[in-house]
């Protein structure tokens, strides 16, 4: 039996062969260019349910074919049309209110009645609602489904799907998360994160806990930094009215960068289950220390003569204070993480597309070979996936010295044949399996509240105002000598890695 076959079966293990997905905000920007993508991936590898239905729903007032064209949107065009034209017969579309009962009631009755028609019977009758929705509505959609629109059956599951941001501090979070549980309970719940879905973010515990090469040396006694790095090269461009109201902080850092920190970071798991994995990064996030404001680096970009700054975007409000770049030091208070900065940057309007994790270890002691670079691990989780150990090795020739060359693991290279999945792709087959392994737990989210709402607080008290930096450049001028303070150096001149990319 195939992978694909055992996966299949545990799908309809779970699920009982039939599953209605509801997808409100099936008009907006993540439903077109991620959820129905994903759904359709699912639907070309045989892994929906065989009796499925995929409901859009939003407020938008759209006919069945501008419906249908938004979810083949971003499908591709290579895709065979027989395979698209199977997959939007399992797509209808219903406009509705977000807070109305009335609208939820017709919701019941579109789904109830799709149930009929396809024959569906107690146990089958399974509904999956994905919130592709901003944040301020995730609470009366919930109100909403739990009162009307719940599948009918004892035997039949729920399960509700909600995207970030999950509140924007500490007493948000709690709010929200205190107002959610009497209508979906936790295990009917999944917080998506959609960096966990990403292949090199999932190799992470394989990489740690199944290679006794690497174990023996991933503390403080040989790691002397960690940094996580996500960059990207583009500005809000019109989102700014959203991206001002939570910052690059909340945006990316207290969900997604915490995320493969605390992969990188936890103890071994007792097991592979769920709670096993859930548990490890909930103990090690509790030992983080709440993030001190001389840790912290923020910025906001300039306009560069070719690309407008961030405040010149006009959804942006006349002098806003929020950062669009942050470095935060993160310090962990147990045996193994003693002394170790994690590092954590973010950033928009930078020189580059990039998310990476890059773990450098101590100096070589003695001075046989002084002067050496020190080694580094670093797992390139976008684009282009990637992992690769730099260490030191005899210059080939007649000469003694010593050169940087590198291990090197290149997915495209090492895996030619392999299509890897979408990280959406893959967290909504988790969602069908009722696996939680790569979802947020309710705990999870208060430990890494609890580290960053501090000084997220302080910064806006304060109105610290971010370091300018230009648009297509690294980030503000003083980031090298802000990690500098932290023990990180930058390895020897003349190494570049991949020949393509010259930053090391």
């Amino acid at each position: 039996m195939s992978n694909l076959d055992k996966i299949k079966n545990t799908v309809d293990e779970q699920l009982n062969g039939g599953a209605t997905f509801v997808i409100f905000g099936a008009s907006g920007d993540l439903a077109r260019k991620k959820t129905f993508p994903a759904l359709f991936r699912l639907y070309k590898n045989n892994l929906l349910p065989k009796s499925s239905s995929i409901l859009g729903y939003a407020r938008s007032h759209l006919d069945h074919d501008a419906f249908l064209e938004r979810v083949v949107e971003h499908i591709g065009k290579d895709e065979d049309k027989k395979t698209i034209d199977g997959f939007t017969k399992l797509c209808t579309y219903l406009s509705g209110q977000y807070d109305e009962d009335e609208s939820f009631k017709k919701l019941d009755q579109v789904i109830s009645k799709s149930e009929d028609e396809r024959g569906m019977k107690s146990g089958q009758k399974n509904r999956i609602f994905y919130m592709a929705l901003p944040p301020s509505v995730f609470l009366d959609v919930a109100k909403e489904c739990h009162k009307l629109a719940l599948a009918s059956d004892e035997k039949s599951v729920n399960r509700v799907v909600i995207e970030k941001p999950f509140g924007k501090d500490s007493e948000s979070c709690g709010e929200l998360l205190k107002n959610l549980r009497p209508l979906f309970s936790e295990n009917e719940t999944y917080r998506i994160d959609h960096y966990l879905g990403k292949e090199m973010v999932k190799n992470i515990m394989p990489y740690r806990f199944s290679n006794t090469l690497f174990s023996p040396v991933w503390n403080s006694t040989h790691i002397d930094s960690v940094q996580i790095t996500m960059k990207e090269p583009f500005g809000t461009e019109g989102r700014g009215g959203y991206f001002d109201e939570y910052g690059i902080v909340r945006d990316v850092m207290q969900n997604h960068l915490l995320q493969i920190m605390s992969l990188i970071a936890m103890e071994r798991p007792i097991g592979r289950d769920a709670e096993a994995i859930r548990d490890e990064k909930v103990k090690v996030l509790r030992c983080v220390k709440p993030i001190e404001l001389k840790d912290v680096l923020i910025g906001q970009y300039v306009g560069n003569g070719e690309n407008p700054g961030y405040l010149d975007d006009k959804t942006v409000p006349k002098g806003s204070l929020c950062a669009t770049y942050a470095a935060m030091v993160l310090w962990i208070d147990n045996e193994r993480w003693d002394g170790v900065p994690f590092i954590l940057k973010a950033g928009k309007a930078l020189d580059k597309a990039k998310v990476e994790v890059r773990v450098q270890y101590k100096k070589v002691p003695g001075s046989l070979y002084g002067g050496v670079s020190r080694n580094e691990t670093v797992m390139r989780v976008q684009p282009n996936e990637v992992i690769y150990n730099k260490f030191n090795n005899k210059t080939p020739g007649l000469t003694e010295h010593p050169m940087v060359t590198e291990m090197n693991l290149t997915y495209k290279e090492r895996f030619k044949n392999l299509q890897i999945p979408d990280a959406y792709e893959s967290l909504i087959l988790d969602v069908m399996r009722g696996d939680h392994s790569n979802f947020v737990r309710d705990d999870e989210l208060d430990a890494a509240w609890r580290i960053f709402t501090p000084v997220l607080h302080k910064i806006e008290q304060d109105r610290i105002k971010p370091e300018p930096y230009k648009y297509g450049t690294r980030g503000p001028e003083q980031e090298a000598r802000f990690v500098q303070r932290y023990g990180v150096e930058q390895l020897t001149e003349g190494y570049t890695w991949p020949k393509q990319d010259v930053e090391q």
